[in-house]
């Protein structure tokens, strides 16, 4: 039997074709336009829905069935699409990175209050939210408001919707729309009724293994599939991600290397709500995904290694100049250090103002030592937010762009006094999480547990383990680290 796996992200509609084995048949990725006006965000539902029909038609014609049995999907999450009763959009969505409703939060914040928002949603209560952008769009576009049958908040859900003929969302996703009770996964019927929202009018919450039903005779046409096909309710983009991260229970972490980063766990509770920290509720029960994002990463190593080697003609950086730098530098950067702070920060610290910071440079120092105290300095920085968190972690797990430096991943491993292990061919991880979701659906998979365990075998993960006599001199540069932030924040702020 083959399962089709979807993503709807912000950049483009991509689809992964795989059997029971999780062996990858095909793969397609299909574009989508962003519609920038001033700060508004916004992309056409209709264009998702045509790259899926797409991708799909393609798949049908490489199965050797003739067919799809299963789908499943991920997508972008904290949007607000509106549907008509037809399941088609009656207008654009509006995505998670729009923040217009922040009038309409103060509004509900002041009829609500602050604190029973927040600790119902488990999140800073803020105009980014689904809730108040559907007040946005009741009090500036009343005809959509008025229009929509339906107001969805994953941009899978959409292509669900027009699948299946039903409105439904899954408890990921509908945890970022600022209207769910986290704990107990289903709407608040005080924050809808103070936004003026149905709570018929929002999606039914399913979990991500649940089916939400087959596919319709319409929908078939559209993308080429049987009315045989059985849809599952699928998760968020964070949730799949974390899945696909190896992590499924508390003490587990996940950090991601990407340009700017995060370090995500699974919890029994919620962490606090001041803006820093994420609660999602997760795909396993009675559990939540923290999620703290970090404003610099893997950016820090980009640019560190473009100020320090030359560009060819192409304008590419010569990466490997550095690495071979790095390969001669000592712990510790031979006394250098670095606040990593680039673009301010939001976690461990939140300024705005603040930026990277180099202390202890001197006559003997090497372009070696100012490229591995970078490294050094986001280690130290992880190191602060999972402190923050305050979740002792007994298992860490990296993905993104720096988890390709083999030596970052060894200072990691060192500073946060846990092995790491590294996935290879991360890329269709996301996929293959999805997958462990219909297994799970079907009795071939006991739990979600059966696909972390997975993947730490080795042919899935490199493994780092933390070198003892290095474990000493990092805690003591550490105890160094935490004293920079305060040293210099009131010179940026001067």
């Amino acid at each position: 039997m083959l399962t089709a796996a979807y993503d709807i992200g912000t950049t483009a509609v991509k689809g992964v074709l795989m059997d029971d084995a999780g062996t990858v048949l095909s793969t397609y990725s299909e574009p989508v336009t962003t519609i920038f006006e001033g700060e508004r965000k916004e992309q056409d539902p209709e264009e998702w829905w045509e790259q899926f029909c797409r991708i799909s038609r393609r798949f049908i014609k490489e199965s050797p069935y003739g067919r799809i049995h299963r789908i499943i999907m991920s997508g972008q999450m904290q949007d607000v699409i509106p549907v008509g009763e037809n399941g088609k959009a009656v207008g654009r969505a509006i995505l998670y990175s729009d923040g217009r409703g922040m009038d309409q939060a103060e509004k509900l914040c002041a009829a609500l209050g602050k604190d029973y928002l927040e600790q119902t949603t488990g999140n800073h209560f803020d105009g980014s939210l689904s809730v108040p952008k559907i007040l946005w769009l009741k009090e500036n576009h009343p005809e959509v408001f008025e229009a929509a049958r339906y107001f969805l908040i994953s941009a899978k859900d959409y292509i669900i919707f027009r699948l299946t003929g039903k409105a439904a969302g899954d408890v990921t996703a509908c945890s970022t729309a600022g209207g769910m009770d986290i704990k107990q996964k289903q709407w608040d019927p005080q924050i809808l009724k103070a936004a003026g929202i149905l709570d018929s009018r929002m999606p039914q919450i399913y979990e991500p293994h649940k089916a939400v039903g087959l596919v319709t005779k319409e929908g078939a046409e559209a993308a080429g599939l049987s009315t045989d096909t059985t849809v599952y309710a699928g998760i968020g983009d964070a949730g799949a991600t974390t899945l696909a991260s190896g992590i499924a229970s508390p003490g587990e972490y996940n950090v991601n290397l990407g340009t700017s980063g995060w370090v995500a766990t699974m919890s029994e509770k919620i962490s606090r709500t001041d803006g820093g920290i994420f609660n999602l509720a997760s795909f396993e029960k009675d559990l939540y995904i923290n999620v703290v994002p970090f404003l610099n990463a893997g950016n820090v190593h980009k640019w560190v290694s473009s100020i320090l080697s030359t560009k060819g003609e192409d304008g590419r950086i010569d990466y490997s100049f550095v690495e071979r730098e790095l390969d001669q530098s000592e712990v510790g950067s031979r006394g250098v250090a670095f606040l990593p702070y680039l673009n301010g920060e939001r976690f461990p610290v939140m300024d705005t103002e603040v930026r990277g910071t180099f202390l202890g440079i001197s006559a003997d120092t090497q372009k070696g030592d100012l490229a591995r105290s970078c490294l050094e300095g986001v280690a130290f920085s992880i190191r602060q937010g999972i402190e923050s968190i305050g979740i002792l972690p007994r298992k860490i797990t990296v993905i993104g762009g720096g988890g390709r430096v083999a030596l970052w991943n060894q200072i990691l491993a060192d500073v946060l006094h846990q092995s790491v292990y590294v996935y290879k061919n991360a890329e269709i991880l996301p996929a293959l999480a999805l997958n462990s979701s219909v297994l799970l659906a079907e009795g071939k998979n006991a739990g979600y547990s059966d696909f972390t365990r997975l993947l730490q075998k080795e042919e899935f993960s490199v493994r780092y383990e933390p070198n003892p006599s290095n474990i000493a001199l990092y805690d003591e540069l550490y105890k160094k680290y935490l004293r920079i932030y305060p040293m210099v924040k009131a010179y940026y702020q001067a």
